[in-house]
């Protein structure tokens, strides 16, 4: 039985490539470069607290993000919701605007605001940002579906994305991992629970987020990405027995950080 895997997107991220120390076992870069060809989930602790990122992510980036590679592994007999559409979406960029704070400027008012120098996204205005540009058309004429995202006050790794046309999903991080193989280098890889409500019945997911992070000294673009976001069914599925701990879907994005700020 062949599974119709995609061409490989390795020639694409040739700057990540570069300098990159010897793979370690099991390692979140060793990971992205067995794309498509993962076989269970990443090992991760139990998300704490929010991600924290180098000081030099610090201030807004001009954002582009394009899909360069994508793959169903069970498809025909399992396929995703938005799969074929996304398909028409390979090699088109997104831009977007997105920023890294401190801490503290993101929870104050909240039971977990610590005075905290320490660095974290401001994924309320990266979400809705990212949403505006990937959801609107190409046109920019239509209203984004999502209306406003929010944080659980009680807990960071809690999102809520209300829906413009009813409904909300509900974003909850469970697992996390963190790697600096070198200074200029940030891997991460975050598993979340993705809960759509206001459908007839209640749909559920687990998604994977995988990113290696690279500084470029003196160039531009300042910081590079390889990004692949993965769908898993959950336990609650019919067809989980079938998957087990293999997604169902990937994506795979090049990135690009460009400085709007001076830092």
């Amino acid at each position: 039985m062949g599974w119709p895997y995609p061409i490989y997107a390795s020639s694409l991220f040739p700057t990540i490539e570069v300098n990159t120390p010897a793979l370690v076992r099991d390692g979140l870069q060793q990971r992205l470069q067995e794309f498509p060809n993962w076989q269970n989930l990443p090992k991760t602790s139990i998300a704490k607290g929010d991600l924290f990122y180098p000081d030099w992510f610090a201030g807004e980036w001009e954002v582009k993000t394009t899909l360069v590679d994508l793959a169903a592994p069970f498809a025909p007999e399992i396929v995703t919701p938005g799969f074929a559409a996304n398909q028409q979406a390979l090699q088109q960029p997104v831009t977007f605007v997105a920023r890294f704070v401190p801490e503290n400027t993101i929870r104050t008012g909240t039971i977990f605001s610590p005075a905290s120098t320490k660095l974290v996204a401001d994924r309320v205005f990266n979400g809705l940002n990212l949403a505006e540009a990937t959801l609107t058309g190409t046109g920019k004429t239509n209203k984004s579906p999502i209306l406003t995202i929010k944080i659980d006050p009680q807990n960071p790794n809690r999102q809520i994305a209300l829906l413009r046309q009813e409904g909300q999903i509900v974003y909850t991080i469970t697992g996390r991992r963190v790697e600096t193989p070198r200074e200029n280098q940030f891997l991460t890889t975050e598993i979340f629970q993705q809960e759509f409500r206001g459908l007839p019945q209640i749909y559920f997911n687990v998604v994977e987020n995988t990113t290696a992070y690279t500084r470029q000294s003196g160039t531009n673009p300042s910081i590079i990405a390889d990004q692949v976001t993965a769908i898993y069914l959950s336990p609650q599925d019919p067809k989980y027995f079938l998957t087990r701990d293999r997604p169902v879907a990937l994506y795979r994005y090049y990135m690009e950080f460009n400085p709007i700020k001076s830092r």
